[in-house]
């Protein structure tokens, strides 16, 4: 483990990338199979493979005990070193850096067997004393890098990606190879064994993995998307959560966008993904859905927004917030990987997926965004669940702008414009798949709090939140921490350091005088903050220099916006 941390040292003490991949290369060709293959899964920050469910259900509170017994101090000394670093990592090296080396040396196995056993703990006890006994075994760079690991912070600028790259470098294979065979297994460990035995390109597509879901890049107009293909077409863009499906002899699970295993969250719909009559894999969104008859429409994200961080969801709340999976792409049918084959070819294979639906809709009837649905097990009365997205042509700029205005018009928030000849490319944003979408609306508004930020960030006060005006009163309505340069927020750090009113450590109260811009895709209503209201992908357009407090937006401005929005929804 010790060899582990001091490479770990050495990749982040050089911002180079090709130096990067040479030393872990190096490592892992240096070290028996069996380290190298854990080794390669801990580089890229992961305890255990990608493919593997289990997670060791460690907090920060917990991490925090465990740190401070085995250094022999109490919390408050951890959270005042921690705020001086940033990052717990590096709190640990400095706090045990006095404490007498552990006699046996910890090994990456031992590393692993405590990994294993932590996961399996039940009860924060079992958990805390499976962490008191690997950290009491560490070095003081050892446990640094050990917590990194386990709160997915490593941070020493070795991604996955990187680590494929060291792992090609390592046994001379074509790193395009060792990628896909990492994609097709989620596992490094795996990857790095058939790369040194030089059967990379034997590996297999493992279902119930979820593989990189495909981006897109932003548009600024029609013109500039319409620009970008010969051989388009256009579906909508929904305002949902994207969701990939993995399903199989009647077992579905369902992965988010995050890669998390989210089947638990949405059980009304597997019934109807588990009907497939063979193996597929499909990429969708998950959608908020008001049913009407044998269709419905999307309903706003706030409303689903209900449904997400609920791991079960009872029966009376999937009653009131119904959901549907609107499917527009195929990965994996017939036993066949398909992601390098053409849009138009996988989306044929989808259609016929589709064939044997019990009933057929019609994509401008009733603004019903699917052309075909089906209900769990072919049973009519079952509401459809499942649905197939519609897509369209345009054969101008101007067709492209209509299009858009409907979708908004069905309360969707753009449109994606896609590459008919492009292949899925996982986890890569490319010019093949191009989002064309507008702002809701921004508004001017005033800081009144800021937060340290993590990372890089750990000593600037990046985070900010930012209030509408009511009357006398100033009314929080979010907090956005991009759009400002590293210039602007190092200025601003120090402006808010002299004009700190109220000093939480990690939080300050400041004094409500910098005006912002801030741009958001939708509002809801919300607890969250005391305005009622929250805004959904807040992000500052811009310092507002020129703008007194007393002319920032007021509540009626932003309650205006929200029954607008509503208006849209209700009549879509």
């Amino acid at each position: 483990m010790n060899s582990f941390a001091e490479t770990c040292e050495a990749v982040a003490a050089t911002g180079s990338k090709h130096e990067k991949v040479a030393i872990v290369a190096d490592y892992l060709r240096s070290r028996p199979m069996p380290d190298a293959e854990l080794a390669a899964v801990y580089f890229s920050g992961r305890f255990f493979p990608a493919y593997d469910e289990r997670t060791l259900q460690v907090g920060g509170a917990l991490l925090w005990r465990a740190l401070a017994e085995a250094a022999n101090t109490n919390e408050a000394k951890v959270a005042l070193i921690y705020r001086k670093h940033g990052d717990l990592g590096a709190a640990a090296a400095e706090m045990l850096s006095f404490r007498k080396l552990p006699g046996q040396p910890l090994t990456l196995t031992m590393v692993a067997e405590s990994f294993r056993g932590i996961a399996q703990a039940r009860g924060p006890a079992a958990k805390h004393a499976g962490l008191r006994d690997l950290l009491a075994r560490a070095s003081s760079l050892e446990a640094k890098y050990l917590i990194k690991i386990m709160t997915g912070e490593l941070r020493i600028g070795c991604k996955e990606s990187l680590v494929e790259e060291a792992i090609a470098a390592a046994w001379s294979a074509p790193v395009e190879e060792v990628r896909r065979a990492n994609m097709l297994l989620g596992d490094l460990s795996e990857t790095l064994r058939l790369t040194a035995q030089g059967r990379a390109g034997q590996a297999q597509m493992r279902l119930f993995h979820p593989i990189g879901f495909m981006l897109a890049t932003p548009a600024e107009s029609a013109v500039e998307a319409f620009e970008q293909f010969s051989d388009m077409v256009v579906e909508d863009k929904y305002d949902g959560i994207r969701a990939q499906a993995h399903c199989s002899g009647g077992c579905v699970r369902l992965f988010s966008r995050t890669m998390d295993n989210i089947t638990d969250s949405f059980p009304e719909l597997i019934p109807s993904l588990a009907a497939f009559p063979e193996d597929v894999v499909l990429d969708g969104e998950i959608l908020g859905w008001h049913f009407e008859g044998n269709g419905g429409r999307a309903r706003a994200f706030p409303e689903l927004q209900k449904r997400l961080g609920r791991k079960r969801p009872t029966a009376a709340m999937i009653g009131q917030f119904p959901v549907a999976y609107l499917v527009f792409d195929v990965l994996y049918a017939g036993h066949e990987l398909l992601i390098d084959r053409p849009w138009r070819e996988r989306t044929a294979i989808l259609d016929a997926l589709f064939a044997w639906a019990r009933y057929p809709l019609d994509s401008e009837a009733a603004a019903v965004p699917g052309l075909l649905s089906f209900a769990a097990g072919g049973d009519i009365s079952n509401p459809a669940r499942l649905l197939r997205a519609p897509s369209a042509r345009a054969a101008s700029a101007v067709q492209l702008d209509e299009l858009f205005d409907r979708a908004r018009a069905r309360g969707n928030e753009g449109l994606m414009i896609k590459d008919a000849a492009s292949t899925y490319t996982p986890g890569r944003r490319g010019q093949s798949w191009i989002k064309l979408k507008r702002e809701l609306a921004t508004l001017d508004v005033v800081v009144t709090a800021v937060e340290f930020g993590h990372g890089k960030r750990a000593g600037v006060l990046s985070d900010y939140t930012f209030a509408v005006r009511h009357g006398d009163r100033l009314l929080n309505v979010g907090k956005a921490y991009t759009g400002l340069t590293d210039a602007e927020l190092a200025t601003m750090s120090k402006w808010f350091l002299e004009h700190t009113t109220a000093d939480h450590e990690q939080v300050r109260q400041v004094e409500p005088r910098i005006v912002i811009e801030v741009a958001f895709n939708a509002v809801s209503r919300s607890n969250r903050h005391d305005s009622g209201f929250a805004l959904r992908f807040p992000r500052i357009v811009g310092l507002r220099n020129d703008k007194p407090v007393e002319d920032i937006d007021t509540l009626q401005r932003l309650e205006d916006i929200y029954n607008e929005q509503i208006h849209v929804q209700k009549t879509a």
